[in-house]
């Protein structure tokens, strides 16, 4: 695979190597899997995060399964409940199950992702200029390569576009000061890491031309789900008068939940947020928040770009 990828997985041995994202940026550790139970504990733990990767991961959960002779209903079961809002997990389990070589349907899935994410880069580059504003990782460690809103990024700096990134920290669990900053140091893309709670003053500044983020289930009638913070960055940009865009993978589109008020939002372990819990107090640590479609001036695809008035939700 190209480029930057936190994914391997090995034909001749039947093993999926994941990079470990809870240790980045302070060491780069690889994860062995060699069955699905082990594939869907580390979706489960976010080893391995962002909706295109769990999907990726998902399908050669299911390639180990076949290879090893497992039972697949029980695999795919397995796999299917390791994470719930990522609408790519049961696409992705979908896909590869109807195959008779799930080795070579996941293999596909993983190199097409990345041609996907190059499509969706560059069908959105010409969006970007000057100081962009996301959050938390969209980058290569949440998909195959490239990335979705990152990816458009890496394409627009591909143009030559004069840009700087601004990356939120993205709480509880800082992806975007953990592995949005990581990935553009590796890369020599211009960053700026700040706090989520920095975001309001910053696109008052006028420093910022555009925030993008990219999503992990967008409803029928264009309703988004991505991680915590969105939804309130949506609205700073809105009152800010700043183009709000999501990085829409095709995958990520579910033609069959209605409305975002029916799209799962997983909650995790109040330890993420607050090791040492205190008695009496309690922790609400919801993963994902839902933006309204109204919030949204265009959800950027591999097929090019949908703006609001075009009610893609429609089609």
């Amino acid at each position: 695979m190209p480029g930057l990828s936190a994914i391997r997985y090995s034909r001749e041995s039947g093993e999926l190597r994941l990079l470990d994202q809870r240790l980045l940026p302070a060491k780069e550790d690889w994860i062995l899997c060699s069955s699905p139970q082990e594939a869907a504990a580390a979706i489960k733990a976010m080893v391995v995060r962002g909706a295109p990767a769990i999907g990726i991961t998902a399908a050669y959960g299911m390639a180990m399964a076949q290879r090893r002779g497992e039972d697949l209903a029980a695999a795919r079961a397995l796999l299917a409940a390791s994470r719930p809002t990522a609408v790519n997990l049961a696409w992705a389990l979908e896909k590869v199950s109807g195959a008779e070589d799930m080795e070579e349907a996941a293999v596909l899935l993983h190199q097409e992702d990345i041609q996907l994410c190059t499509r969706l880069g560059e069908a959105g580059a010409g969006l970007l200029s000057g100081g962009v504003l996301t959050i938390c990782n969209t980058g290569a460690l949440a998909t195959g390569g490239h990335g979705t809103a990152l990816g458009m990024v890496r394409s627009a700096l591909a143009l030559g576009t004069e840009l700087r990134l601004y990356a939120l920290e993205t709480r509880p669990y800082n992806q975007g000061a953990r592995l949005t900053v990581w990935e553009c140091s590796k890369d020599n893309i211009p960053c700026t890491l700040l706090t989520d709670s920095m975001a309001g003053a910053l696109l008052a500044s006028g420093a910022v031309s555009a925030v993008v983020a990219g999503c992990d289930r967008v409803a029928n009638n264009g309703d988004t789900a991505n991680k915590i913070g969105t939804y309130s960055l949506a609205v700073l940009a809105r009152h800010h008068k700043v183009p709000f865009y999501i990085a829409m993978p095709m995958s990520t589109l579910d033609r069959n939940c209605p409305t975002g008020a029916d799209i799962p939002i997983e909650e995790r372990p109040g330890k993420e947020l607050f090791p040492e819990q205190l008695p009496g107090v309690e922790v609400w640590n919801p993963a994902f928040d839902v933006t309204p479609a109204e919030l949204v001036t265009a959800w950027v695809s591999e097929e090019g770009v949908w703006h609001r008035e075009d009610r893609f939700w429609t089609s």
